[in-house]
């Protein structure tokens, strides 16, 4: 008989929380009247630009190390990544005593690469564009006999990303409406599997690059696409296809996935640096973009947003947000 258990349940993310409660931060739920006034909804913003390493990714890896035998963390762990996995492994294997070795992409933001380094990870670098990454790591992680920990596609992984929702939640209580960024698709799978088991009237939607559509193309499509590798400014949503465990669990529990521009992420991130006073990464604004730029129609009433890194170095910020309104 086939099991209809999900690989990731309520229960997960809950024993994630207990396990990262004490070592990543429990971040702050931000309110702006101003916000409130411009897109007609009350929002929650989940600031996980204030999480340890910068971004979300620390849950994910943490619970994902933390969970390993003695043994194997003696030996080390590796993953692969554009930056903010990159980061949080590396400070989960700091934390927990150990090694790790990253594999990043050469064009990675260089203050994402120092960040990694600055942990006391060693970098391994290749070419985004004609690379195979995890076919990369995986080959290194064999021949040291490290642990590969993937960026989405590892259930402890999923479990522990979406802690930043079943905090949110436990916050705000019942939400209308969830809103996360979509790159690998790890945080939105954790984060519907918490809420949806919590709330199951709340929907649940990705945001995703006009130029990275991949999640909403394999949803519309029933089945996993891959697009070219997407060019955007939206460095960690820069994916051709969603993974196999975490598409698994999306297309059951997402209610859709809306698209923003480039153009339009620039703007959430000079909304929120002027009138937040927040730092988003352009990944962490996309969120905040399809807000902005009405997105999501109709807006409900109550609406819980996942802001998920601010990993953006202040030559890049300023390139990015200084140009034409």
């Amino acid at each position: 008989m086939t099991s209809t258990t999900p690989p990731v349940t309520l229960d997960d993310v809950r024993s994630a929380a207990a396990r990262v409660e004490g070592v990543a931060h429990r971040t702050p739920v931000l309110r702006s009247r101003t916000l409130d006034a411009l897109v007609g909804a009350e929002i929650h913003l989940k600031c996980e630009n204030l999480q340890r390493v910068g971004a979300f990714k620390f849950r994910g890896a943490y619970n994902a190390a933390s969970r390993l035998a003695p043994e194997q963390l003696a030996r080390g762990v590796a993953a692969y990544s554009s930056g903010n996995h990159a980061q949080a492994v590396a400070l989960a294997a700091r934390e927990l005593g150990t090694t790790a070795v990253i594999v990043m992409p050469e064009d990675a933001p260089p203050s994402k690469r120092e960040a990694t380094a600055g942990y006391g990870a060693e970098i391994v670098t290749y070419d985004r564009y004609t690379g195979d990454r995890a076919a990369i790591a995986g080959a290194l992680a064999a021949d040291r006999g490290l642990t590969l920990i993937p960026p989405y596609e590892h259930p402890h992984v999923i479990a522990g990303q979406g802690t930043a929702a079943l905090e949110l939640v436990e916050e705000t209580r019942e939400l209308d409406a969830l809103i996360a960024p979509v790159g690998g698709g790890g945080l939105i799978a954790g984060s519907a599997t918490a809420v949806k088991a919590l709330y199951p009237g709340t929907r649940v939607i990705g945001v995703e690059p006009e130029a990275g559509d991949d999640t909403r193309r394999s949803l519309e499509a029933g089945r996993r696409v891959t697009v070219p590798v997407p060019r955007t400014i939206a460095d960690g949503q820069a994916l051709p296809t969603p993974g196999e465990l975490t598409f698994s669990l999306n297309r059951r529990l997402l209610d859709g996935i809306v698209l923003v521009s480039d153009d339009e992420i620039r703007h959430a991130m000079r909304f929120a640096f002027e009138r937040l006073k927040t730092v988003l990464e352009p990944s962490g604004a996309t969120p905040l973009a399809a807000l902005l730029s009405g997105r999501i129609d109709p807006l409900p009433r109550r609406v819980g947003v996942i802001l998920s890194g601010g990993n953006v170095d202040a030559a890049r910020f300023a390139e990015l947000c200084g140009g034409p309104r």
